[in-house]
């Protein structure tokens, strides 16, 4: 394998990790917000008395 061509592909597995990487970061971003929203619609549940306390009879 020549210099030329050795080049080339040292330099398309360097594009494919930075695409990758990319692609990762893009979704850690996603869950991260979709993470947020739901504590967010859990704070301001429509009912938020409910569930805090439970009827017992003995």
């Amino acid at each position: 394998m020549d210099i030329a061509a050795l080049s080339m592909a040292m330099s398309q597995v360097a594009v494919r990790q930075q695409a990758s990487t990319q692609v990762l970061s893009i979704s850690m971003d996603q869950a991260k917000q979709q993470g947020e929203q739901m504590a967010k619609m859990l704070e301001t549940s429509a009912s938020p008395h409910l569930g805090g306390s439970i009827d017992l009879r003995a």
